[in-house]
């Protein structure tokens, strides 16, 4: 990726615990789309506790947080963590066309519904999350916003094949066009093999992929897998947080998360706001995807497909994320 860097907006951020420090962003907020299958795993929580970090920051402007998993306690759990963190009122949509409905058996998500304010009942409830994306694109800058999807790619593939409405004359992909200036998804494997999100709704994502008409930035199973975090967490002394009960929760639940849980899903946000540069090397191509849902990747300096590779060492980059994800709500 590219970036304009204006040099009288630089500024120096420290990461803690880093010995390889990325030097320079840009002030001016990202602004964020989060479409999260948030249920079946939490790092979506940790994702989007690291979101709002960086909103109460700063750095990020969250314009709509919108769920591609129909489970009912989907939208629910999103609002808890947006009502948390001081922001009840951002957008909130769901698909109501055919998608995945999956939960948790580690009852986290019913936990925090039960336990936290919330105004959301049901993902059902919820305006169509196409509607959300149209409306918010139209009313934003072109090549402004940033679209970081940690789950199912259902509500993109129905946004490129929407057709013109009140919010807009142009049809899903020219809006798209206009008005995104990068995309982030935590999807595939690579070089190859096969990921949860992108195998669960195959369609989707092959849809998404094939008539995406900007660059995607993918970072994959075999980044989060290595960078675990939550430990810190749940040993901290923060209370009353539906995030720390979510890792409280869950961590013991299972014996591959001893040491903390993968953190697919911050790493997209990560790269979502702060871009790649210093965190991660990228490889450009094509990603090739199979009905099973599986992938491989075709090198090509001119592609407009990125995939990430490990260059921070992984406990700083861990311990990096972990402080976001430990951030207290701004009165």
């Amino acid at each position: 990726m590219k970036y304009l860097i204006k040099p009288i907006i630089l500024f120096t951020f420290i990461i803690a615990g880093c010995g390889n420090q990325p030097q320079s962003v840009e002030k001016i907020p990202v602004k964020i789309i989060f479409d999260s299958d948030l249920g079946p795993d939490y790092d979506d929580v940790g994702a989007l506790a690291f979101l709002h970090a960086m909103a109460d920051s700063g750095k990020a402007e969250i314009l709509a947080t919108v769920a591609s998993n129909k489970h009912e306690l989907v939208a629910p759990s999103i609002d808890v963590i947006n009502t948390y963190f001081g922001r009840p009122a951002l957008p909130l949509g769901a698909p109501k066309t055919e998608g995945v409905n999956t939960g948790s058996n580690q009852h986290w998500a019913d936990s925090i519904v039960a336990k936290y304010p919330h105004t959301v009942n049901s993902t059902s409830e919820t305006e169509d999350a196409v509607a959300v994306y149209r409306k918010i694109l139209a009313g934003q800058a072109d090549k402004s916003v940033t679209i970081v999807t940690v789950g199912f790619l259902t509500n993109l593939a129905n946004l490129l094949k929407s057709q013109p409405d009140n919010f807009s004359p142009l049809n899903g992909k020219d809006l798209v066009d206009q008005k995104v200036k990068q995309f982030v998804a935590m999807a595939g494997k690579f070089p190859e093999g096969r990921e949860f999100n992108v195998h669960m709704d195959s369609t989707a994502s092959e849809y998404v992929i094939k008539n995406w008409p900007g660059e995607i930035i993918f970072t994959g199973f075999e980044i989060g897998w290595e960078i675990r975090t939550g430990l810190r967490l749940i040993k901290s002394d923060i209370s009353n947080s539906p995030v720390k009960d979510v890792f409280r929760i869950s961590i013991p639940m299972s014996e591959e998360d001893k040491f903390g849980r993968m953190s697919w899903d911050e790493t997209a946000v990560l790269i979502g706001v702060y871009g790649t540069k210093g965190f991660f090397d990228t490889v450009r191509g094509k990603i090739i995807l199979f009905p099973d849902g599986s992938n491989k990747w075709e090198d090509n300096p001119d592609g407009k497909h990125i995939y990430v590779k490990q260059k921070m060492p992984v406990e700083d980059m861990a311990r990096f994320i972990e402080d976001r994800m430990m951030h207290a709500p701004v009165n």
